[in-house]
């Protein structure tokens, strides 16, 4: 049986609720800016009645594309930029009402297999709670979700099937559904997570929400 939601928890409009979509979020667990907007976006998107179109990526898949500074700023970076970096990263899980611990003891983590999880269980309406139940594994209890035990874990918490999950996860439309999603971010002009889009507007980061929030308000005036 699933375990209790946590107390934070919300619940996103379910695309089979007859809500328009007009969100899609694009995301990718191993950021811990991501697990904040995914946490606000849902009561926010419930509050303006729209639905969100959940869009996994590897977001390592975007680095390597278009980003690969990245890579450069995580080794030769401003200690003291990296010290505020982690403390902003803190006030705003403070605010959001979460638990962050940053930086994790494996960081950047290997995504890959939540993220297919994440693929597979959209289908099924059960991406949200499985995504909720990883950001708050990883950030708020520190554990490898790179790990099949670690993913076991998660299943039991939601309630779902390791083993069909598991196989899930190794086929390749799984696979290619995935990378279809990451290639896709890239050519809209996306270069990180969480990046969101209201029609073709693009916004990037947990603190752009009060912006994705005026745009939906836009479009629904418009219509």
């Amino acid at each position: 049986m699933p375990v209790e939601p946590s107390e934070h928890a919300h619940t996103a409009p379910a695309r089979g609720a007859n809500l328009p979509t007009m969100i899609d979020f694009y995301f990718d667990i191993s950021s811990p800016w991501t697990y904040l907007a995914f946490h606000n976006i849902q009561p926010m998107a419930a509050e303006l009645g729209v639905a969100v179109r959940w869009k996994p990526i590897l977001v390592g898949g975007v680095f390597n594309s278009i980003n690969p500074s990245v890579y450069e700023a995580r080794e030769r970076g401003i200690p003291a930029k990296r010290d505020y970096l982690v403390k902003d990263v803190l006030d705003w899980a403070r605010h959001a009402g979460i638990r962050i611990v940053f930086p994790p003891r494996v960081f950047p983590v290997n995504s890959v297999k939540v993220m297919r999880a994440c693929i597979w269980l959209d289908a099924q309406g059960r991406l949200p709670a499985f995504a909720r139940a990883a950001f708050e594994i990883y950030w708020g209890q520190d554990q490898d979700i790179s790990q099949d035990a670690v993913i076991g874990e998660l299943c039991r918490r939601t309630g779902d099937d390791a083993d069909a999950l598991f196989a899930a996860i190794a086929r390749p439309e799984v696979k290619q559904r995935l990378r279809a999603n990451t290639d896709e971010l890239v050519a809209r002009g996306g270069f990180g997570s969480p990046t969101m889009y209201v029609g073709d507007d693009m916004y990037f980061g947990n603190d752009r929400l009060v912006l994705v929030r005026e745009a939906v308000r836009r479009v629904q005036a418009a219509r």
